[in-house]
């Protein structure tokens, strides 16, 4: 079977909970609103889920050029560009702490050792995009007492009708009119044992567990493969995703 696009992910605030799409633009950073705004704490620095997993319960939609927030026991907060919102994010994660925003002015490069000059990324970790094949899922939840949903792995790209970690074999890919470089492999850590619909991490220590058993690499435990955009367009689930290389 031909493999296909069969979801799209994105994460309008690091760390923050998922928004499944069904179509998404294509910027040089990666999916548009993607990773597009940061929580730090009080001196500036960035946080994460690895250490406060409390993040992944809060919902972020874009509207326009703001953000509609939700979280538990939390108000509806509207945060438009470039009000400083201080208390919410304060009170939700118990710390002092503050939203950050990446505007169009705004330069971030990508390790110059898998990319090319001008490529550029957002708040994500490394890369503009993560690409994960469906196979690769369902092969680790085959190994695992209880099966974990892909979204553990916080993917933009999901990849169907392949063989499991197909993707560690690809170079080159044209999903849709947009083509992509994918460039490293995308290394693994205890944010993959953080469950999104708690904000706790799993106490059992997986997926990261068993996929120490399989995965582990001189980069460490793998999963995924962290991908460049080549051009811009539209991505909508059920493109065709053909292998150039």
């Amino acid at each position: 079977m031909t493999p296909i696009l069969s979801a799209l992910h994105i994460f309008p605030v690091k760390s923050c909970a998922p928004l499944v799409v069904d179509a998404a633009a294509v910027e040089p950073r990666g999916l548009a609103h993607d990773r597009r705004w940061l929580v730090t704490d009080a001196s500036g620095k960035f946080l994460t889920g690895r250490q406060h997993p409390r993040l992944t319960l809060l919902r972020a939609a874009p509207n326009g050029a703001a953000l509609d927030l939700s979280a538990p026991d939390m108000p509806l907060l509207r945060l438009d560009v470039p009000l400083p919102t201080e208390a919410w994010i304060s009170e939700f994660l118990g710390m002092p702490a503050r939203f950050f925003y990446m505007d169009a002015g705004c330069e971030r490069p990508v390790d110059p050792a898998y990319a090319k000059p001008g490529d550029e990324v957002s708040f994500a970790d490394a890369y503009p995009l993560l690409l994960i094949s469906q196979g690769s899922l369902d092969g680790l939840n085959a190994k695992l007492a209880a099966p974990v949903p892909m979204l553990r792995f916080r993917p933009n790209l999901v990849v169907a009708n392949t063989g499991a970690h197909a993707e560690d074999g690809w170079k080159r890919v044209r999903i849709g009119s947009v083509e992509f470089d994918l460039v490293k492999p995308c290394s693994r850590c205890v944010f993959t044992t953080v469950d999104f619909t708690s904000g706790a991490f799993d106490p059992s220590g997986e997926p990261l567990r068993t996929l120490m058993t399989y995965r582990r690499t001189e980069r460490g435990v793998t999963f995924g493969q962290n991908v460049i955009p080549r051009g811009t367009g539209t991505l909508r689930v059920g493109d065709a995703v053909e292998v150039l290389a």
